[in-house]
């Protein structure tokens, strides 16, 4: 993975990379995600070896955190691997949503792992209720959740298989955890070389290697001017990243929306996940020309493996369209990406930054999940926030569980 920086963002002051790199050490002994991608996998490894054959979808029941980390690296993988399983996801209480979900799925070749972190997530477990109480069949569940939970206790109740959350990982950095390992490695996902990628990233950052510089400069810029440029947009040219853009969002939002401590300012850049060539079509125009409050960072695949070619016809009234003709989709859309950025820096005023990922592969999107990790906790540093908690989304937990003991 390349991280090229376009727009005037070297830091100097080299003491204030100094401290922040110390920071980071420092917070690497007990925010358990830094970790990750050493993590003894084994255990992983054999549960997914030992698993019923059988058994055709995995289902996630889980929100946030629970879910949108495997379903990105899932569709991000989907288009090019010959996966073992389908994997679904229930993330919503949205009733249509889930009796449409139920539609698509063999209840007898499924198998449904309930993650909750906490054991009380409420849209998960009132899913799970609704697919139990005619399902009760114990082996059709695994449980991810923290060890002792009341959703621990639950699963041992019944003599379900349960798995356990490292205690210092939270729910939007575990996507390299069990979380997003297990139904990743049920459904044939390489995990090794997912964790290989997080850790070419890790290591590079943290031996102040590659990386190094241009995360840190790009921290720095996004903090500096946070009053200034306060959203973040991603433009991936592939749809692959469609839900990686999701993923994306959660991350950044609810690490770095914050009151900033020891202050009674709130703080935070809001993250904006685009796809190109489509949102060229609608979102690029207000980038271009609109306010200028936003930095964006093009993601490009370099080999998409796949060599599909504009055929050499002429369609009458499009004659001068020939110029597309033998042209490869995969250089197409890298040369929209290239045009567009072009257009951008002609503006002078907006930050612009380019990841290049090598292919669409485990290694390539492990080394992209554990970057953007990274870059969230350097900039929630230089933010003065705490980049781990969640008091806002807490909030209105506790208002939905209120209203709900008057129903």
């Amino acid at each position: 993975m390349k991280n090229e920086i376009l727009f005037k963002c070297n830091y100097s002051n080299n003491d204030a990379k100094n401290e922040l790199y110390s920071k980071i050490v420092e917070e690497r002994n007990y925010i358990g995600y830094y970790n990750l991608p050493e993590q003894n996998i084994d255990e992983i490894l054999e549960f997914a070896d030992d698993f019923d054959d059988s058994i055709e979808n995995i289902v996630v029941l889980g929100i946030g955190g629970s879910s949108l980390g495997a379903k990105a690296i899932y569709e991000f993988l989907r288009p090019v691997k010959s996966l073992k399983r389908k994997l679904y996801f229930f993330e919503s209480t949205d009733p249509l949503n889930i009796a449409s979900t139920l539609k698509e799925l063999d209840i007898n070749k499924s198998h449904f792992l309930i993650i909750s972190k906490s054991g009380s997530t409420v849209e998960t477990i009132s899913i799970f209720k609704y697919i139990y109480a005619p399902n009760p069949d114990a082996n059709s569940y695994t449980f991810i959740t923290d060890r002792d939970s009341n959703l621990d206790k639950f699963a041992k109740s019944i003599g379900s298989k349960r798995l356990y959350l490292p205690s210092n990982v939270g729910g939007r950095f575990s996507v390299l955890s069990p979380v997003g390992l297990i139904p990743l490695a049920l459904c044939g996902v390489d995990i090794k070389s997912l964790l290989s990628g997080a850790k070419d990233v890790s290591d590079s950052f943290f031996k102040k290697q590659d990386i190094y510089e241009p995360i840190m400069n790009k921290a720095h810029y996004y903090a500096k001017h946070s009053r200034c440029y306060i959203i973040n947009c991603t433009f991936a040219y592939t749809e692959t990243l469609k839900y990686f853009s999701e993923w994306y969002v959660q991350l950044w939002g609810e690490s770095l929306g914050k009151k900033q401590k020891n202050a009674v300012c709130n703080t935070g850049l809001t993250p904006i996940g685009l796809i190109g060539p489509k949102d060229q079509h609608s979102f690029l125009q207000l980038i271009m020309e609109g306010k200028t409050d936003k930095t964006v960072t093009f993601i490009k695949v370099a080999n998409f493996e796949h060599e599909l070619y504009i055929p050499p016809i002429t369609l009458k009234h499009l004659e001068s369209l020939d110029i597309l003709n033998n042209v490869p989709f995969h250089k197409l859309i890298n040369m929209q990406s290239d045009s567009v950025l072009e257009a951008l820096k002609d503006t002078e005023d907006i930050p612009l930054d380019e990841i290049i990922i090598d292919r669409v592969d485990e290694n390539s999107i492990g080394s992209l999940i554990y970057y953007y990790e990274l870059l969230t906790s350097l900039v929630g540093q230089l933010l003065g926030v705490n980049t781990y908690d969640q008091p806002g989304v807490e909030a209105g937990k506790i208002i939905l569980k209120d209203k709900l003991t008057k129903v």
